[in-house]
């Protein structure tokens, strides 16, 4: 009852049909992030995508100027010299067999998945387990890759992945209640950027169409797109 008095409260201050600029879109979320926890500033982008198509799909992974405020546990799939480095680097749990018989009884404890090359035989036969999740290594996004030691740096400095789902939307956590207003624009700016830059080549129309920004517990709030490429 009390979330949902917090919630009816937030939508108070909302006017219905307006878009805001990016800086009042940021003080109206954040004066409504009244948990008693540590709520995640949202961002979800509304693009002209249809990502059954190979030519439409939007996915990257990119670092956000003042990070998430999340550390992420990383998973790294190594063996020998490569397993040290990413033990080293940060790294929360490092295997080869031992990690994929842990992931096929259902023990999952990381947030990204890296592997070497070499151990992508035995990841693979992970995919139905991996592949639903979101975690499953790829080329494209650099968590494939021999050097271990950055691909954990980067995970653990604040990188987020960003994949358009079905009907196009792109959602990311691009910081924390806690942040102060600056840094949340910063990251906002940087996030917008990255994927306006990664519109694939098959879009037809209007690219990007609406930007809301929300916090963990709190409604959505329609940002204006001219806005937050403005700065």
């Amino acid at each position: 009852m009390a979330n949902n008095k917090r919630l009816n409260a937030a939508r108070a201050t909302i006017e219905r049909n307006k878009i805001y600029s990016l800086h009042e879109a940021i003080a109206l979320v954040l004066s409504n992030a009244k948990a008693k926890f540590d709520e995640t500033i949202e961002i979800a982008i509304n693009l002209g995508v249809d990502p059954r198509y190979a030519d439409q799909m939007v996915r990257g992974l990119m670092s956000l100027p003042h990070g998430t405020g999340k550390t992420l546990r990383v998973g790294v799939f190594a063996r020998g010299a490569k397993a040290e480095e990413a033990k080293a680097a940060g790294a929360d749990i490092v295997g080869d067999e031992d990690l994929a018989e842990q992931i096929q009884a259902g023990t999952i404890n990381f947030d990204r998945c890296i592997a070497t090359p070499d151990m992508m035989a035995l990841v693979g036969r992970l995919g139905k387990v991996l592949g639903p999740r979101g975690l499953m290594p790829n080329p494209k996004l650099g968590t494939v890759t021999m050097d271990v030691k950055s691909a954990v740096s980067a995970a653990k400095s604040g990188q987020v992945e960003y994949r358009a789902e079905k009907g196009g939307v792109v959602h990311a956590g691009i910081g924390k209640a806690s942040f102060d207003a600056t840094k949340l624009a910063d990251n906002i700016s940087a996030f917008v950027d990255t994927v306006q830059k990664a519109r694939p080549s098959g879009v037809k129309g209007t690219y990007m169409k609406k930007i809301y920004l929300s916090s963990t517990m709190g409604p959505g709030v329609e940002i204006d797109i001219a806005s937050v490429n403005a700065g």
